[in-house]
């Protein structure tokens, strides 16, 4: 069985394992009650915030612990438009972002803010030209993410900072596929608000940060006690939290040598496809990309057949399409790049990991070829689904 999809969750590390189960065991204390057990907690609630703050270049009391990326990304995003509805009602944001960015845009010019989507070219970079000329005296927001999770494309997030600094505008960076693969330093790169999730980093599902820099005008999502300073209410995830600062800490601990371990497996891996497989196109920046991620489309494919068939042969990938009420559509972000739309059908992301070796590599390479053919076969008859054991 061969795992190459990481980017959309990775296996919990061991020593995060043994971090968090004692606090479903013995220290099961609420971090909010005064007594013994309480305490205990949520000294390790506010230990795991020193650490992850460290890591981040910011304050601990800057951090909110929330259930994941998407609930960060709503936070921040609908908390601002509602803290400075009396300042302007103007967002300005990317075509290729996360849809936990895209649907809480939506949901806000549904309710009479006014989005301004930035476009991106080829490589799938946005136009920071664009950018500049869309700010007026109403925007209250720049959000745009740090690295795709589709192709991997790194965007230039100090620059962006930088225009949103100079303008006394509020920037809000989606780091969940950027945290624990590449460095993360909000005071360099002047973001107000920077969101990431546990299960992107080997720590379990259910946990997630938002970074909310001093000065930040923030309403919270979540009423009801006072926990995280009354930013977000509810009982703290304490195992959760914990988890997340320690598969933080793991992955600074190596950072640099398993990004180039990383990048050499994906270019092996890459480099393999090309050779050996025709009309295959890389779609996203390659030079400037994560470490660990490929977006391929093999022409005459449909994506769907060719993950089903790769599943059978145990080799879990994920594509670049979804499927709705069983109509293929292009992904937002190939199609936002101007990937030609039957191209855009047959992406394929293969993103890397902790457990991923070379053979993982080679043995991919073995079956891939005779897969994608046998699935080219298939789609050139019309009565076959492209589905073939």
């Amino acid at each position: 069985m061969i795992y190459m999809d990481y980017n959309a969750t990775t296996p919990v590390h061991p020593e995060v394992l043994e971090a968090f189960l004692p606090f479903y065991r013995a220290s099961f204390g609420n971090p909010s009650s005064i007594h013994w057990a309480g305490r205990r907690v949520r000294a390790a609630v506010e230990e795991a915030r020193e650490k992850l703050a460290g890591f981040l270049c910011c304050e601990p009391v800057e951090i909110i612990f929330t259930s994941g990326g998407s609930e960060a990304d709503n936070l921040a995003i609908k908390g601002v438009a509602t803290a400075q509805v009396g300042k302007g009602n103007h967002i300005i944001t990317t075509r290729v972002e996360h849809p936990a960015v895209l649907n809480s845009c939506l949901y806000l010019e549904q309710k009479g803010y006014d989005i301004t989507r930035l476009d991106v070219n080829r490589e799938g970079q946005p136009d920071l030209a664009q950018l500049e000329a869309s700010i007026t005296d109403r925007t209250i927001l720049i959000s745009a993410m740090y690295a795709n999770n589709e192709t991997g494309t790194i965007f230039p997030v100090a620059k962006i900072g930088e225009i949103a600094a100079l303008h006394r505008i509020c920037f809000h960076c989606d780091a969940v596929q950027a945290a624990g693969k590449i460095p993360i330093d909000c005071r360099e790169m002047n973001a107000g608000l920077l969101a990431l999730s546990g299960h992107k980093l080997g720590a379990p599902q259910g946990i997630g940060a938002l970074v909310v820099r001093r000065g930040v005008k923030l309403h919270p999502l979540i009423h009801g006690g006072s926990q995280e300073r009354n930013r977000r209410g509810g009982t703290e995830n304490v195992a959760g939290i914990v988890a997340l600062a320690k598969a933080y800490e793991l992955t600074q601990g190596s950072l640099a040598a398993e990004s180039e371990r990383l990048a050499g497996l994906r270019d092996r891996l890459e480099q393999g496809i090309l050779a050996c497989i025709p009309d295959a196109l890389i779609n996203g920046d390659k030079e400037r990309r994560l470490p660990n991620t490929i977006n391929i489309s093999f022409a005459g494919v449909d994506a769907d057949s060719l993950l089903a068939n790769l599943d059978l042969a145990g080799i879990a990938v994920s594509s670049g399409a979804a499927c709705s009420s069983g109509v293929l559509r292009s992904s937002h972000v190939l199609s936002a790049m101007g990937v030609e739309p039957g191209l855009a059908r047959g992406s394929v992301r293969f993103s890397l990991g902790r457990e991923n070796s070379p053979a993982d590599v080679d043995n991919l390479l073995a079956l891939l070829p005779g897969i994608v053919e046998r699935v080219r076969g298939a789609e050139r008859i019309p009565h076959l689904t492209g589905f073939s054991i």
